[in-house]
């Protein structure tokens, strides 16, 4: 430490006699008043940043021990079925049979994992096209309190609770679809729509974000080229943003099916493989909530809903894979 100091007095000391750097006066200046420990202190600033530093890697390895655990955790339960309770994988995925009480013969998925894709998928198709519309009314057509207003009117619906949404449907939608479809009111259709309003923002916000993404120097150019405004918004906005659109539909589709607690309010909660729109079904989300609280830790019943949750684990790493592919593909 000592050999530094000196180094830097030295050097210190000849900055001072040759003045190398013509921009700074050093006449005056004593080389002994330059206080040599205190430059090789680490300074206040210095200091800040080693906390900061540390505190973001501390962070990110708590985040990842935590994503870790959590994989570890459900996955260990969830590959009990297989394992311990040699239930078929093929059987779990492919067969309608859901009574896990009875046995594991009866450890079929099938019906709740049809039920779940049909609600996402569905539910993504009617948001999409709306989603659009608004986005690019809120970007290309209007400007100023309207879009102040249906701002706030997509961040209402975000901050409204599932419970909420549940009620609504239960109250609203389902005696709405009784009344138009017949049956029961609950099924498919009633969830799809429930789903349809809590997807909406979501796909929306990201939407709005894909168009202001754009360039405007590619709309004057259309437009400088004669294209009116809609030709315009479908050969350029609309192409330039269409991977950006995929990946608000998947954030959409993502949420959509890892909804519980408003889909089990309005579906039915039967695990039956659905035969239309309008018959009571139940999906993956649906039946962890309704019957987890009623099963025995580490009996087949309760291993066999942690394998539904394995499956919603796996399907919500495919979805964020889905994501990072398609920006990767735009880039």
């Amino acid at each position: 430490m000592a050999e530094k100091e000196q180094d830097l007095q030295q050097v210190v000391e000849d900055a001072l006699a040759e003045q190398k750097v013509p921009h700074v006066k050093f006449k005056g200046i004593d080389p002994k008043d330059i206080d040599i420990a205190r430059l090789t202190k680490p300074s206040k600033e210095t200091r800040q940043e080693w906390w900061g530093k540390g505190l973001t890697f501390l962070a990110i390895i708590l985040i990842g021990i935590l994503i870790v655990a959590i994989i570890g955790f459900v996955g260990m339960h969830g590959l009990a079925t297989f394992i311990d309770d040699k239930v078929n994988i093929f059987h779990f995925l492919f067969s309608t049979d859901w009574n896990p009480g009875a046995g594991k013969n009866h450890v079929g998925a099938a019906a709740m994992i049809v039920t779940s894709f049909a609600v996402t998928l569905l539910a993504a198709l009617i948001a999409t096209p709306f989603s659009i519309a608004v986005a690019l009314f809120m970007t290309e057509y209007e400007s100023g309190k309207r879009v102040q207003l249906l701002q706030s009117v997509m961040e209402l619906l975000v901050g409204i609770p599932s419970v909420v949404y549940g009620f609504l449907g239960l109250m609203v939608v389902v005696p709405a679809v009784r009344t138009i479809f017949g049956g029961t009111g609950f099924g498919i259709l009633t969830a799809t729509l429930i789903l349809f309003v809590m997807v909406l923002p979501t796909i929306t916000s990201l939407t709005v974000d894909a168009f202001k993404a754009i360039p405007k120097e590619l709309r004057k150019s259309s437009a400088a080229l004669g294209a009116t405004k809609w030709q315009t918004i479908y050969h350029v906005v609309l192409r330039a943003a269409r991977s950006r659109i995929m990946t608000a539909i998947i954030f959409g589709m993502a949420r959509a099916f890892g909804e519980a607690l408003a889909v089990q309010m309005a579906i039915g909660n039967a695990v039956l493989m659905p035969y239309n729109l309008v018959s009571p079904a139940a999906t993956l989300t649906s039946q962890l909530t309704s019957q987890m609280g009623n099963t025995v830790m580490g009996t087949l019943p309760n291993n066999a809903l942690w394998s539904l949750a394995l499956l919603l684990l796996i399907m919500s790493l495919v979805f964020n894979f889905l994501v990072h592919l398609i920006g990767k593909k735009s880039k």
